[in-house]
């Protein structure tokens, strides 16, 4: 579980972050992403979205619990202030928790989003 500082959940946030954030993606995620130079204090925050495409419902939450895990474990790794969205695309529905991971990871390399380099498993 991400906690409540972490988690994106206004709708307008959504909007904005997609709209004007930058994006990256794979064939099975696409990350949006937002920094903001204003709340540098702040805790970076995440919202996924996991459309009735990837699959019925077991399948939706299966898939948002595989890449909240994910994003919980790089948190630390993200810039302060920064909001991103999780998609995830039909084909998230087969992937495993590895691959998911390093479809994140590839994105978040792609958008220079890492604070620091010490990720660890990648």
């Amino acid at each position: 579980m991400l906690p409540a500082t972490a988690r994106l959940t206004r709708s307008e946030d959504f909007r904005s972050v997609t709209r004007r954030g930058r994006r990256a993606g794979g064939s099975r995620i696409v990350v949006h992403a937002l920094a903001e130079e204003v709340q540098t204090s702040a805790s970076p925050r995440v919202g996924f979205v996991v459309s009735r495409a990837v699959g019925n419902s077991v399948v939706r939450h299966r898939v948002v619990r595989r890449l909240r895990h994910v994003v919980r474990d790089r948190l630390g790794t993200l810039p302060a202030g920064s909001s991103l969205i999780v998609r995830a695309l039909p084909s998230a529905a087969e992937a495993s928790s590895a691959e998911l991971r390093q479809d994140f990871d590839a994105a978040l390399r792609r958008l220079r989003l890492r604070a620091n380099n010490d990720g660890g498993e990648s």
